[in-house]
């Protein structure tokens, strides 16, 4: 006898092509069905809250009165919630979004009882291979999907475990025909038996048990009330199974009785049997641009600096920072943050995005502030402070501004030292801009605004002050203009189209004709790129660019300027009519003493229905990259080798090699690499005839949520054929990258620990007597220079410092980006009584040595670990 266990759930878009606001009103209506049916009857078990508590609190913010019914389920283990907060992506968001989001969603669900302990992502396009250790890091040990698998796996079976590089493993259950199949199922016997027959024939084919699982529900479904008539319909259809009512954690139990399953490594993302959509990484890069920058902000200013703070003296606002992760994990549901959306949600997106960095910025800037307002000083000048957020002390070359009513002005630290600095802008300021009481009472004399340019130490995961005081010098700059670049590293020349050359004069290597754009046509929607038939692709190559060169003492600066005629549309591009443009800023940064290129682009966009590339040749003819998941890195090949079977095997979707990364790309050998670090587009695909080009993707450009027989996707479409001409992404769009060239390989060099120190600059705070925002002064008092830790052993890589939800210590999280084990250790500048390595759930797991106010512990390659102290 065969089990079936049918499983009522729904699936919970908050919003795709329908708003959250739309959606939250069909919740209201089907909650109280569903809280009906539990209570009024016994022979309706359970029913899946789809794994996500901000349910919960969209409904609780209608019908708060209903608290109590939800718990009383909740407890009885009728209604089942949790784990996760929202239903998250998982390849184009971070490692610390992802565990903010089962962190907060099992902190949400204490309020009601237990938590279904599976990581049920049944949507998510791919799967990251990383997500083990995120769910084992929370004692899960289970996981539940759709999208991403097939036989090259290394099973035809749906059930099997998934294990990582560093050995952290769960039990999957696949959901081989997706989360609906049981979906208003139908009473008419015939169309039943219809439909069934080809779910079984799949089901049975990839079970290892005799179980298999019947998801009733769908995306919005309210709950089906003739369940019970359907069953006794499929009893009487085939009487040699049993059909009843469950839940998840019941198939789990019945497979872990299998002691011979497969155990499968690594990322899923084949379209074979479901579309997992390449290229959506790319879809409104926009809003992905404004995740990434934000993600970045939290994890490694927002909290380090909140911990700095904490470690003085200062609150750490737990109340203002878990509402901010909460905001941008409402955009990481899988249409939300693959943008798959109607262009009314991607302006709720966007604005969640807008309110969300509004509160980082600010929260920032007043942990900066009460920092700098109570330093233990008996002057009253003006003090310039900057912030190292990384642990380890850091010699940089620094950007920063200074108000003062001054006409010159000097540096001095606190040992009354000065510091040689530039001044590359300066501007007059009305008074009332910065404090309107100034002007209210009468003095309208201007400030000026100066940017100055420095270089220094600060200390490791602190900061360093020094004070702003007259001087009877004026202060010269030494920036004049050249034709080339030369710093510590690097010559760089411009070519007449506005491409580098780059030679490094480390490697003796040259490369040329980099940052060349690539522009093709886009004949596909939001989920996915499609190429027009035999095209001709258009190129930067004959451009003519207007080139500008500053260099000083410090850093040189490269501004290159040019437009690019491309068609207006895709029936021109067809006519091969180039009547339109993008108009490109590229601005290049390059200090003296660092191998890394910022590069800055400003584009403004004319164009429809096409997608712009950048272009890095790096002369290295590789059959793989390198990128980073979550707290690891991944081996890709430059083309997947399915582009050859995948028309004959019928798959969903072609396997073209676009990848998603999240902080770098690399190409390399074992002499040396050359790596893409980016704060903004996570698109890459190696390009090129031998294989031997990053093409970082800019945007993509379409005016249609879904769309049906493209080139690369063929059938139906995937959403739906609505229009959304703001996904055409025209006016002005902001992305910001570095290139690196290094020895070694992209792992043995660390490429993941220079990305975030690229994505952790240097952050200032200039006070000056006057503010538009009065604080009093607080009781505690700041040394004028400050280190909180330190790290002993350089190697791993920082994912975040923040204090524990629930005590007073602090978290402290890193990770092994390289292809060989490390040690980390840290030291801490104050009494450290205990550390235990902890879980990322922020439980403590093993008491480690603490000596001299140090710690550490031993970390395999790809693996997390979080030290509680």
């Amino acid at each position: 006898m065969k089990n079936v266990h049918i499983v009522p759930h729904m699936h919970w878009d908050r919003e795709w092509y329908f708003s959250t606001e739309e959606s939250r009103i069909l919740l209201v209506n089907n909650m109280e069905e569903i809280l009906e049916m539990l209570e009024s009857n016994p022979e309706y078990p359970h029913y899946v809250l789809d794994g996500q508590t901000a349910i919960l609190e969209d409904y609780f913010a209608i019908k708060p009165e209903n608290k109590d019914r939800v718990k009383k389920l909740v407890q009885e283990g009728r209604l089942i919630i949790g784990p996760w907060y929202t239903q998250t992506d998982e390849m184009v968001v971070g490692g610390e979004s992802i565990v903010r989001n089962l962190l907060y969603g099992l902190k949400d669900c204490e309020e009601f009882g237990s938590p279904m302990m599976i990581g049920y992502l049944p949507d998510s396009f791919g799967q990251s291979s990383q997500m083990p250790q995120i769910l084992n890091g929370f004692d899960i040990k289970y996981s539940i999907f759709w999208r991403g698998t097939s036989e090259r796996h290394g099973t035809d079976k749906t059930e099997f475990y998934w294990e990582t590089d560093e050995g952290s493993k769960v039990l999957v259950q696949l959901f081989p025909l997706g989360y609906a199949i049981g979906k208003y199922l139908p009473e008419d016997e015939e169309k039943l038996q219809e439909r069934i027959n080809k779910y079984f024939a799949v089901l049975d084919r990839g079970a290892t048990t005799g179980n298999i699982i019947l998801p009733n529900g769908h995306d919005q479904m309210p709950i089906q009330k003739n369940i019970f008539t359907i069953m006794e319909k499929l009893r009487k259809l085939y009487p040699d199974r049993e059909f009843f009512l469950s839940r998840y954690e019941n198939i789990f139990a019945e497979l872990e009785r299998n002691q011979e399953l497969p155990t499968l490594t690594g990322e899923f993302l084949d379209g074979k049997y479901s579309r997992v959509h390449r290229s959506i990484y790319s879809t409104r890069m926009d809003i992905k641009a404004a995740n990434t920058r934000i993600e970045n902000k939290i994890t490694n200013i927002l909290e380090p600096l909140a911990s700095l703070a904490y470690s003085l003296g200062f609150e750490y606002h737990h109340g203002l920072i878990e509402p901010i992760w909460k905001e941008i994990m409402k955009n990481h549901a899988h249409d939300s943050i693959g943008c798959c959306c109607s262009d009314k949600v991607h302006q709720e997106i966007s604005n969640r995005f807008f309110l969300a960095e509004e509160k980082v910025d600010q929260l920032i800037h007043f942990y900066k502030r009460k920092i700098v307002d109570s330093m233990a000083t008996e002057t009253e000048q003006d003090r310039l402070c900057a912030f190292n957020l990384l642990p380890y002390e850091r010699e940089d070359v620094m950007t920063a501004s200074v108000i003062s009513k001054l006409g010159s002005f000097k540096l001095v630290d606190e040992n009354n030292a000065e510091l040689e600095f530039e001044v590359l802008d300066q501007e007059i300021m009305d008074p009332g801009l910065i404090d309107r009481q100034i002007v209210h009472y009468g003095n309208y004399d201007p400030f000026i605004k100066y940017t100055i340019q420095l270089k220094d130490r600060i200390p490791a995961m602190g900061y360093k002050t020094y004070f702003v005081t007259e001087s009877d010098t004026e202060v010269r700059s030494s920036e004049s203009a050249v034709d080339q670049v030369e710093t510590d590293f690097y010559k760089i020349t411009v070519n007449p189209n506005g491409t580098l050359n780059i030679f490094d004069k480390k490697l003796n290597k040259r490369f040329s004709n980099i940052l060349m754009l690539e522009d093709g046509g886009d004949d596909g929607d939001e989920y996915d790129f499609s190429p027009l038939p035999d095209e001709k692709l258009i190129y930067s190559d004959k451009a003519k660019a207007d080139v500008n060169i500053k260099q000083n003492q410090f850093e040189a600066v490269i501004t290159i300027r040019y437009s690019l005629t491309v068609p207006e549309n895709l029936d021109d591009r067809k006519n091969l009519l180039a009547n339109s443009s993008v108009d490109v800023q590229i601005t290049v940064t390059v200090a003296h003493h660092k191998p890394i290129i910022k590069v800055a682009f400003d584009i403004d966009n004319h164009a429809k229905d096409h997608r712009l590339r950048a272009l890095i040749p790096t002369g290295i003819a590789s059959s793989f990259s390198v990128s980073d998941n979550q707290f690891g890195s991944i081996t890709r090949h430059v083309i997947d080798e399915a582009m050859d079977i995948w028309e004959e095997e019928d798959w969903d979707e072609r396997p073209d090699s676009i990848y998603p990364m999240l902080t770098y790309a690399g190409l390399s050998d074992k002499e040396y690499g050359v790596s893409l670090l980016t704060n903004s587009s996570r698109e890459y695909e190696i390009v090129g005839e031998e294989y031997d080009t990053i093409a970082v993707t800019l945007f993509r450009s379409v005016g249609v949520l879904g769309k049906e027989n493209m080139l690369r996707r063929p059938g139906r479409p995937s959403g739906i054929k609505l229009p959304t001409p703001d996904s055409q992404l025209l006016g002005r769009i902001s992305l910001d990258f570095s290139l690196l060239i290094h020895s070694d390989s992209t792992l043995k060099a660390n490429v993941a620990r220079m990305a975030k120190e690229y994505l952790t600059p240097i952050h200032f705070y200039n006070k000056i007597p006057f503010n538009a925002m009065k604080l009093n002064n607080a009781e505690i008092k700041t040394p004028l220079s400050y280190s909180f830790l330190n790290e002993v052993q350089p190697g791993a890589v920082l994912s975040t410092l923040k204090k524990a939800e629930k005590e007073d210590r602090y978290v402290l999280r890193f990770y092994n980006a390289t292809d060989e084990e490390i040690s980390a250790s840290f030291e801490a500048r104050h009494a450290v009584e205990e550390a235990q390595l902890a879980n990322l759930n922020e439980q403590p797991m093993k008491l480690l040595k603490v000596q001299n106010n140090t710690f550490g512990t031993r970390v395999r390659t790809n693996q997390v670990r979080t030290i509680l102290f």
